[in-house]
C-alpha cells in the first residue's frame, strides 16, 4: 500500500468507528424525549424509570461519539491538507454553523436535562430534552450539507489565482438537492438505529426476567416506531437512488457492475461481482427483471448507463483516466446496506404480529434472540452504506472537481501515516471498549428499582453505582 492508500484506509477505519455511537446518540435523544413526554402526560413512574434508564444509554453515546469525532478531525489536517485548503473556503460556513449552533445547541440543553431533574419543572424539563434532540438533528444537518457537496458541488466558483474553490451561494449549499434525501435518510436511519438497540436491550432482559414491565413497555412502544421509521429510511433510500442516477451515474452502474448501458436493466440479488474492471456482464441465477431501471430511473424499460459508457463520457470530460470504482466494494455494500435494512424491517413486522396476542412477544423466546442480534443490523446498514456512498465516488474527493489523488498532504510520509494510523486504532479500540463496557454495565444494572422513592419533579434518588449518573 501507498502513502494514499493508507491515508485512504485512516480516513474510512476512523469514520466507521465515529458512526458506531452517532446514529445511536441521535436516535437515543429522540427516544428518551418521547419516554419522558409520555411521564409528563401521564405521570406513570413507569415512563419516568424508562427515561432515566435509556437516557443512561444516551449520555454514553453521546459523549464516545463527541470525543471520536474530535479525534477524526486530527487526520483531516493530517493527511488531507490539500482538500482542506481547496474545500475550506465552503466547508467552513457549515461547519462553523454546526459548532456554534447545533452543537452549542445541544451540549447546553444536554447539561441542562442532565443537571435539571428536581430543579426545572417536568415541562422545562421536557423541553430541554427535545431540544437536545434537536440540536442532535441540526448538527447533523450541517455536516452532511458538507458532505453533499462532495457529492453534488453547487453555490461555488473557482478562483483561478489560488485554484480553490469559493463560496457563493450559502443558501444552495445547505438546500443542495443531494442533502435534501441525505438528511432524512441519515436521520431516520439513526432512529432505527436507536430502536434496535432498545428492542434488543429489552429482549436480553425479558429472556431473565429482570424489570419484565419496563422492558415489555419498552419492546412494545419502540416496535412500531422503529417498523415506521425504517420503511421510511428505505423509501428515502429509494429516491436517493434516482437522484444518484442523475449525478453519479457511475455509481449506480457500479452497484449493479453493469459495465454496458441497457434498457430494462435487472437487479442481481446475488453474483460473484467481478474485484478487477472486467467488461463483461456478470453471470447469476438470482436476478430481478427490471428492477434496476426501476430503482434509477422509475421506470419498467429505464435506460440505466453502463460502467465502459459512464467511463468514456467521464474522460471525454475530465480528461484521461479511470474513473471506475472498486465495483466488487461498490457492489457488495450496496446489497449488505439494502439486506440488513430489509431484515430489519422484518424482524420488526414479526414483533408486530407477535404484539397482537397479549403476552406472546415476552414469552417468544425465539424471537428475542432474534431481536439481541438485530442490534448489529444497524451498525452493518450504517457502514456499507457509508462505504457505498464515500467509495463508489471514487476516484473523486470532490465529485467532478477534486480527484483523491490531489486531494492529500503532499509532504505527509508513509511512516508518518503508519504511525499515525496505529496511534488512532488505539485509541478507537480503547473508546470502544469503554463504551461497550458501559453499556453493558446499565444492563446488568438495569433501571432503578420501582421501589425506591421518587421525590417530586422527577428527581429520583441517586444511586452511587450509576454510571453517569444524574
Amino acid at each position: 500500500m501507498n502513502t494514499l492508500d493508507l491515508a485512504r484506509t485512516q480516513f474510512g477505519i476512523t469514520t466507521l468507528f465515529h458512526f458506531i455511537f452517532v446514529p445511536m446518540s441521535i436516535g437515543l435523544t429522540a427516544w428518551v424525549a418521547l419516554c419522558e413526554t409520555l411521564y409528563v402526560r401521564t405521570g406513570n413512574e413507569l415512563y419516568l424509570r424508562m427515561t432515566r434508564f435509556w437516557g443512561k444509554f444516551m449520555l454514553i453515546s453521546v459523549a464516545i461519539g463527541v470525543v471520536t469525532g474530535i479525534v477524526q478531525e486530527f487526520q483531516f489536517g493530517m493527511n488531507w491538507s490539500l482538500y482542506s485548503r481547496y474545500v475550506g473556503d465552503i466547508f467552513g460556513a457549515p461547519l462553523a454553523m454546526e459548532g456554534l449552533m447545533a452543537f452549542f445547541l445541544e451540549s447546553t440543553f444536554i447539561g441542562l436535562w442532565l443537571f435539571g431533574w428536581g430543579r426545572l419543572s417536568p415541562r422545562v424539563h421536557l423541553a430541554c430534552a427535545w431540544l437536545v434532540a434537536f440540536g442532535t438533528a441540526l448538527s447533523a444537518y450541517f455536516i452532511l450539507a458538507a458532505n453533499s457537496w462532495m457529492q453534488h458541488p453547487v453555490g461555488y466558483t473557482i478562483n483561478h489565482a489560488t485554484g480553490h474553490a469559493q463560496l457563493t451561494n450559502i443558501f444552495s449549499v445547505l438546500l443542495n438537492s443531494t442533502v435534501l434525501l441525505a438528511f432524512p435518510h441519515t436521520v431516520f436511519a439513526a432512529y432505527t438505529t436507536a430502536g434496535m438497540l432498545v428492542l434488543g436491550i429489552s429482549a436480553w432482559s425479558l429472556i431473565r426476567g429482570r424489570h419484565t414491565d419496563l422492558f415489555s413497555r419498552s419492546a412494545r412502544l419502540v416496535l412500531p416506531i422503529t417498523c415506521a421509521v425504517a420503511i421510511i429510511t428505505a423509501t428515502v433510500g429509494d429516491g436517493q437512488a434516482r437522484l444518484m442516477d442523475k449525478q453519479q451515474p457511475m455509481k449506480m452502474a457500479a452497484a449493479e457492475a453493469l459495465y454496458t448501458t441497457t434498457k430494462g436493466a435487472s437487479f442481481s440479488i446475488f453474483a460473484v461481482a467481478p474485484f478487477s474492471h472486467h467488461p463483461k456482464r456478470l453471470n447469476t441465477d438470482i436476478r430481478i427483471p427490471h428492477l434496476l431501471s426501476l430503482i434509477g430511473t422509475l421506470s419498467w424499460n429505464g435506460t440505466v448507463k453502463g460502467i465502459n459508457q459512464v467511463n468514456a463520457a467521464e474522460q471525454k470530460k475530465y480528461g484521461p483516466g479511470d474513473y471506475t470504482p472498486i465495483v466488487g466494494v461498490t457492489y457488495w455494500s450496496f446489497r449488505l446496506m439494502i439486506g440488513a435494512g430489509m431484515l430489519m424491517i422484518l424482524i420488526t413486522l414479526v414483533g408486530l404480529g407477535l404484539m397482537r396476542r397479549r403476552g406472546r412477544l415476552e414469552r417468544s423466546r425465539r424471537f428475542l434472540q432474534v431481536a439481541i442480534v438485530g442490534i448489529f443490523l444497524p451498525i452493518l446498514a450504517n457502514w456499507t452504506g457509508w462505504i457505498f456512498t464515500e467509495m463508489g465516488r471514487q476516484p473523486w474527493i470532490v465529485y467532478g472537481l477534486l480527484r483523491t489523488n490531489d486531494g492529500r498532504s503532499p509532504l505527509v510520509s508513509t511512516t508518518e501515516v503508519i504511525l499515525s494510523l496505529t496511534g488512532y486504532i488505539v485509541v478507537y479500540v480503547i473508546l470502544i471498549a469503554v463504551g461497550v463496557r458501559l453499556f453493558l454495565k446499565e444492563i446488568r444494572n438495569g433501571p432503578q428499582d420501582p421501589q425506591e422513592p421518587v421525590p417530586p419533579g422527577g428527581a429520583a434518588v441517586a444511586r452511587p453505582d450509576l454510571a453517569l449518573a444524574y
